[in-house]
């Protein structure tokens, strides 16, 4: 039996095709999400399930208020505003014509906590943007001149090989590692930009191990990864902290590659310095997830097994 939704004839074709998306995609995620059928004849909406006639309404409403506030309506518009976690607010502008948001409220909460704490420690699944809205943050810093270098770290966890017996030079070695790094400042800059900040020494990408023994001022230092710390590494990380720098941290006690996950320096630094009133942690949560849809439900079937 076919359950009306909305009718959504007073809507220019323009705006109809961004609510729909194209060939309908929108559409589908809709579906996809709430396990139901739905269809449009003329400008009406249907789906075959009554109980979900209200949270639908609620939905094409909150996706046609986008489409006439910003003259358009993405797939991460759509996730968020289908997990009721829809929150949009420009950041920055990334290479040729694109832009950056935050998308979510618990991105937002996580921004503010960057800018309001000497050092954030950012905890939640992947896909949550942790790595990317920090890189962003460093970044604007710098155009800024609040700061004057950006310096990005990883623990370089070996899973089966040895750094020894990779071909290549130290560099070659440890690139493939911080990777999600470079990729972050490539989308925001262009790879050639970010050469050029590290030829200039205004950027560092390097592992952990390169922050010992240092004191690190005029800067913005971000720890990725850091679920794969060992408790000695994250109290030296930071206790590199310098005059006017702040330190951002970032992990997923999920995804724990150590030998021994229960010697996470994530998991002991968040117990030992969370009441310290200049160090924030924020959490995270599936809702936060702004990559494909079935990330969210991967991440979700995962935490059902565990609780099992």
């Amino acid at each position: 039996m076919k359950n009306i939704v909305c009718d959504l004839n007073y809507l220019d074709h323009e705006t109809l095709a961004l609510v729909l998306g194209d060939e309908d995609r929108n559409i589908r995620l809709m579906e996809n999400y709430y396990n139901v059928k739905i269809e449009v004849e003329r400008s009406v909406v249907y789906c075959d399930d009554d109980s979900k006639v209200k949270i639908l309404k609620k939905v094409f409403e909150a996706l046609i208020s986008e489409c006439q506030s910003n003259g358009y309506i993405d797939t991460q518009d759509v996730n968020s505003i289908l997990n009721d976690n829809y929150y949009k607010e420009f950041i920055a502008n990334g290479i040729g014509l694109k832009k950056f948001y935050l998308r979510t409220k618990g991105q937002k909460d996580l921004y503010q906590a960057f800018e309001n704490n000497v050092i954030t420690i950012a905890v939640g699944p992947a896909g949550t943007g942790k790595t990317f809205l920090a890189v962003v943050y460093a970044y604007n810093m710098l155009k800024k001149d609040l700061i004057k270098k950006i310096i990005i770290t990883r623990p370089v966890v070996e899973s089966g090989e040895s750094l020894g017996f990779l071909p290549g030079d130290l560099k070659e070695k440890v690139d493939p590692y911080l990777r999600p790094i470079y990729d972050s400042f490539d989308a925001l800059i262009s790879s050639e930009n970010t050469a050029k900040l590290i030829e200039k020494g205004i950027l560092e990408i390097a592992p952990l191990a390169y922050m010992r023994g240092r004191t690190l001022n005029d800067a913005c230092i971000i720890l990725d990864e850091a679920q794969n710390t060992i408790p000695s590494q994250i109290k030296m990380f930071m206790t590199r902290l310098g005059f006017n720098s702040k330190m951002i941290i970032t992990g997923d006690i999920t995804q724990i590659d150590l030998p021994k996950p229960k010697n996470s320096g994530l998991i002991e630094a968040i117990r030992i310095v969370r009441d310290i009133s200049e160090i924030e942690v924020v959490y995270m949560s599936n809702k936060d997830v702004v990559r494909h849809p079935v990330v969210q439900k991967i991440i979700d079937a995962y935490e059902k097994a565990e609780e099992k």
